[in-house]
C-alpha cells in the first residue's frame, strides 16, 4: 500500500469513526469541545504511525484507544483524577494497562449518544447558525470549507462561528444530555436542521471522490426516527423523517455500478425502496394530522412524495411540485428554493419560462459559488438548442463543483453540449 493509499484510508476511516470518538469522549469528559480536540489528536497520531506501522486490523478501535489515552493524559495534567474523575480515571487506567479486545472500546449506543451530542451543540446559548455549523463540524467531520458551501457563506464567517461556539460551550459548563420538556422544544428546531444537513451531506456529498455517503444518511434516518419517538407531537419531526425516508428510497438508483451520478429523470424506479416510500407516506400523513402540512420539512416531503407516486418520470406532476415550491418560497425567502422552483416550472411549462427565473437569480450573492445555478442554466439552454451557451454554463458549473463525481458528470455534459454545437454550426 502506497503512502497516498494509506493517507486516503486514514481519512476514510476518520470520516466514519469521528462521531463515535467524539460522542464517547464527550460522555466521559462532559466537555464537547475538549472531546473534539482529543479526537483530532488521535487523527494526528494515525497520520504519524500508520504510514510506518501499517493500517491496524481494527482501525476504529485503534483510534478509540488512542483518544481515550489522550483523555486520561489530560485528566492527569489537569489534576482532576481524584476530585471529579477518580472512578473514570481508574477505569481508563485499567483499560490502558490490560488493553482488552479493542472492539469493547467502541460505543455500541451511538444512536442515542449522537443525538445527545447534537442536542448539546444546539444549546440556546449559541446562535442558530453556530449550532448547525458546530454540529456539522464535529458530527459529520466536515471541513470549514465544506460547511461554508452548505450554508452558501464565506469560509471565514463559518470559522469564526465555530470558534465562538466552542468557546461558549467550554466556558459555560453546559451539561452533555438530552433535554426534556420545554428545554427539548427550545432546541428541537435547531436539532432538526442539523439532522437535515447531515442527511443532505450524505445524499449529495459536497466534497470528496464519492457522490454519496450512505452512512451519514443512515445515521440521520436513525436519529430522525428517535426524534419522532421523543417528540411525537412535533409535526416537523415527522415531516423531516418523511422527507428523509422518501429521498433515501432512491439511494440505490442514484449511481451506476461505477459510482457515477444518475439524475432523477433517468433512474430505474424499480430500484427504489418501496418499504421506505411507505414509511415516508406514513410519516407525512402523521405530520399533516398534527397540523404541519405547511411546515418546511413537510412541504419538501410532499415534493418527494410526488416523485415517489409517479411510476415513470413522464408521469410526474410537475405543476403540483412547482406549487409546493411556491409555498416553500412564501415560507422562506431562499434563492435555492427559487432555483428549484424554476426547475419544476421548466418541466411543467417549458425551458424558456424557467430560464427567465434562473437568469433573474444570476446576481444573487448567495449563489455566486453555487455550482447548481450554472448547471440548471446549462440544462435549460441545452433543451433550447443553445448548445454553445450550454457548454459554457456546464464548464462554469464543473469549475465550481467540489465533488469529484459531480464535477466529472458536469464535464461530460459540457463535452456533449460542445459536440452538439459543432453539429449545429457552432450554435
Amino acid at each position: 500500500m502506497t503512502a497516498a493509499d494509506i493517507q486516503a484510508t486514514i481519512l476514510a476511516v476518520w470520516r466514519i469513526e469521528q462521531p463515535r470518538l467524539i460522542t464517547s469522549l464527550s460522555r466521559m469528559l462532559r466537555d464537547v469541545p475538549l472531546a473534539e480536540d482529543l479526537t483530532q489528536e488521535a487523527l494526528v497520531a494515525a497520520l504519524e504511525h500508520w504510514p510506518a506501522d501499517g493500517v491496524p486490523e481494527k482501525p476504529g478501535a485503534w483510534l478509540m484507544a488512542v483518544a481515550k489515552r489522550r483523555a486520561l493524559d489530560h485528566l492527569r495534567r489537569a489534576r482532576m483524577l481524584v476530585e471529579r474523575h477518580g472512578i473514570l480515571a481508574h477505569d481508563l487506567a485499567r483499560e490502558q494497562d490490560t488493553m482488552p479486545d479493542l472492539d469493547s472500546a467502541l460505543d455500541d449506543d451511538i444512536g442515542d449518544e449522537l443525538l445527545r451530542l447534537i442536542f448539546t451543540a444546539c444549546h440556546p446559548l449559541l446562535s442558530r447558525e453556530a449550532r448547525a455549523a458546530l454540529a456539522l463540524r464535529m458530527i459529520c467531520g466536515l471541513t470549514t470549507e465544506e460547511i461554508a458551501r452548505a450554508f452558501l457563506q464565506a469560509e471565514a464567517t463559518i470559522a469564526q462561528r465555530i470558534v465562538r461556539a466552542k468557546r461558549t460551550l467550554s466556558d459555560s459548563g453546559l451539561v452533555y444530555e438530552t433535554p426534556r420538556g420545554e428545554e427539548l422544544s427550545e432546541r428541537l428546531a435547531s436539532v432538526l436542521e442539523v439532522v437535515y444537513l447531515i442527511f443532505n451531506e450524505g445524499y449529495t456529498a459536497a466534497r470528496g471522490d464519492e457522490w454519496l455517503r450512505p452512512q451519514l444518511c443512515n445515521e440521520a434516518l436513525r436519529i430522525g426516527r428517535v426524534l419522532t419517538s421523543i417528540a411525537p407531537s412535533e409535526p416537523e419531526a415527522h415531516g423531516l423523517l418523511a422527507l428523509m425516508e422518501f429521498n433515501a428510497s432512491r439511494l440505490a438508483a442514484r449511481t451506476d455500478a461505477a459510482g457515477e451520478p444518475i439524475l432523477l429523470m433517468n433512474q430505474n424506479r424499480a430500484q427504489w425502496d418501496h418499504l421506505q416510500i411507505r414509511r415516508g407516506r406514513l410519516a407525512l400523513a402523521r405530520a399533516r394530522e398534527l397540523g404541519g402540512a405547511g411546515g418546511f420539512y413537510a412541504l419538501q416531503a410532499a415534493i418527494a412524495a410526488c416523485h415517489a407516486e409517479a411510476d415513470t418520470s413522464d408521469a410526474t406532476d410537475w405543476s403540483r411540485i412547482a406549487a409546493f415550491y411556491g409555498d416553500l418560497a412564501a415560507l422562506l425567502d431562499s434563492p435555492v428554493i427559487e432555483l428549484n422552483r424554476a426547475v419544476a416550472i421548466g418541466m411543467a411549462e417549458g425551458p424558456q419560462a424557467a430560464l427567465a427565473i434562473v437568469d433573474g437569480l444570476a446576481d444573487e450573492p448567495a449563489l455566486r459559488s453555487y455550482h447548481l445555478l450554472p448547471s440548471v442554466r446549462g440544462d435549460l439552454l441545452h433543451k433550447l438548442s443553445r448548445f454553445a451557451e450550454a457548454h459554457a454554463a456546464f464548464e462554469a458549473a464543473a469549475a465550481l463543483a467540489g465533488n469529484a463525481r459531480e464535477r466529472g458528470f458536469l464535464k461530460r455534459r459540457a463535452a456533449a453540449a460542445a459536440r452538439a454545437a459543432q453539429n449545429h454550426g457552432g450554435r
